[in-house]
């Protein structure tokens, strides 16, 4: 028997004549780490990963949810897709199961399109479904599909029951749906407030749906800048996926580390913690993630980084400063630890640590409660992330000293004892220390990438009363160093990081 759902809204408002200028806002590059990611791995283009996109109705029994190869942003083969509803399954363009949606062609577009739109343009595959035959007839009943992302840009309103069964099948078969939050500052709907998945804001001044969700979770759990339709984010952050589970699957992550690093906990958990901090970004030791911004805006170059520096080792000094894994805590006695210490370098000036945990909802929608805390060497708490019904926990300290940290892992009261909960972690403790060279008639001003989104200020001389001015000059990322080109003058020039 079908479930009978309520008619699903676009994240959008669909505008058949898209301006450029909207299209270009929601996949700039430069602003979500996409250029030096190309610049330094331009082999990272979605290969291999197969990929979905779920679609709404653009009018109620309208049919229009399809996908078009030659829309002018997306240009794939008609052989890269399979379209699926419940009058059955196509492989050709136009076909009898659907009709083309122009919402449906520029998300398309910019999660997989081969313009200069698409963020992860070499996937595998691309199935395209209708959203209500998606939940009713593959979701719902468990039938397993081979897509690794699913982009789903539209709202169900507060629904409990879809938020379970996208958990559900999660968990059961590792696929990572990402959806768009409502474009008004409305509690979190589904299925972007479903645990398992990644719900996208808005990352700028146009607000979008505001957490706490209806049972008091942080959500949206990232988003995307500059503004845009969410409609247009959400792809943003399912290719920003894509990318990463290629270089998983390729073992960027370390010799041997496929299996594990293609979970899609771990590829939420390195998304989350690359993001960049906005100006009025906030949490707290019960509320993980801002209530607005989620980690904050995605930045793929910052978790690619992350994934690079390698899988680290419980309870052992790890070597370097950025980094992932993907462990448990089995022990049939609660308030067990798994800890991580890092020596951070005595060269680097102050440090900023972001921190990321996250873990599934299992098949039964039992949770686990870890908890996730930062300790310097003399064993003093720097921060703690404690929610008891998130499935995320988040640190962000700044302004470190060098020295030795722990970050631990705790398991609390929450799921049986006997089980074994898996748990993905990310961190990156970056130093915010200014490098000043000679070139030529200039002078390069560079610091290592650091999401925590300082800007570079200067003055011309420390005698008060003085002024610092941002440096409006923008950086150029390579290498994961932030690097400013100024002409050399006759005058003192001083630098700083700040932020805003």
């Amino acid at each position: 028997m079908r479930r009978s759902l309520p008619r699903f809204s676009f994240t959008c408002v669909l505008v058949l004549a898209l301006h450029a200028a909207q299209l270009a806002g929601a996949t700039d590059f430069d602003r979500i780490g996409l250029s030096p990611l190309r610049r330094e791995a331009p082999s990272l283009i979605g290969t291999g990963i197969p990929v979905g996109q779920t679609e709404g109705e653009e009018a109620a029994n309208s049919g229009r949810w399809e996908v078009n190869p030659d829309y002018p942003t997306v240009l794939q083969p008609t052989s890269l897709f399979t379209w699926i509803s419940s009058a059955g399954t196509a492989t050709t363009f136009p076909n009898a199961v659907g009709v083309e949606s122009v919402h449906a062609s520029v998300v398309g577009g910019i999660f997989y399109g081969t313009s200069a739109e698409g963020v992860a343009p070499g996937v595998l595959h691309v199935r395209s479904y209708d959203a209500v035959d998606y939940i009713n007839d593959i979701i719902t009943p468990t039938i397993p599909q081979p897509d690794m992302v699913v982009n789903q840009s539209w709202i169900a309103g507060i629904n409990s029951e879809i938020d379970d069964d996208f958990d559900k099948y999660s968990a059961l078969y590792n696929v990572l749906f990402v959806s768009g939050m409502n474009n008004a500052p409305d509690t979190p709907q589904s299925p972007g407030s479903c645990y398992n998945g990644i719900g996208v804001g808005r990352g700028e001044t146009v607000g979008s749906s505001i957490g706490p969700t209806a049972n008091g979770r942080a959500k949206p759990d990232i988003s995307v800048a500059p503004d845009s339709a969410t409609s247009f984010l959400t792809p943003v952050v399912a290719g920003a996926a894509t990318l990463l589970l290629q270089a998983a699957a390729q073992n960027d992550g370390g010799p041997a580390t496929a299996v594990v690093a293609t979970n899609s906990s771990v590829i939420k958990a390195l998304l989350l913690n690359g993001a960049v901090k906005q100006a009025s970004w906030t949490n707290g030791p019960t509320r993980p993630l801002d209530a607005r911004f989620g980690a904050g805006a995605v930045n793929i170059y910052n978790s690619w980084l992350q994934l690079r520096g390698g899988r680290a080792t419980v309870n052992v000094t790890n070597a370097a400063s950025r980094g992932w894994d993907y462990n448990s805590l089995s022990s049939s006695v609660f308030d067990q630890t798994n800890r991580y210490s890092f020596n951070v370098s005595t060269n680097g000036g102050s440090y900023v640590a972001n921190v990321t945990l996250v873990w599934k909802r299992s098949v039964t929608l039992a949770m686990a409660n870890f908890d996730l805390h930062l300790f310097d060497s003399n064993n003093q708490a720097i921060a703690s992330s404690v929610s008891t019904v998130d499935n995320v926990e988040h640190l962000f300290a700044t302004n470190l000293p060098p020295g030795r940290y722990d970050v631990r892992v705790i398991r609390r009261a929450g799921v049986a004892p006997t089980a074994s909960p898996n748990y993905a972690l990310a961190f990156d403790f970056s130093s915010t220390r200014l490098q000043i060279a000679r070139s030529a008639t200039n002078i390069v001003v560079s610091w290592p990438v650091n999401e925590a989104g300082v800007a570079l200020q200067s003055t011309p001389n420390l005698n008060a009363p003085f002024q610092w001015d941002n440096v409006t000059a923008n950086p150029f990322v390579t290498n994961a160093m932030n690097t400013v080109t100024l002409p050399a003058t006759n005058g003192m020039s001083f630098f700083r990081l700040a932020r805003p």
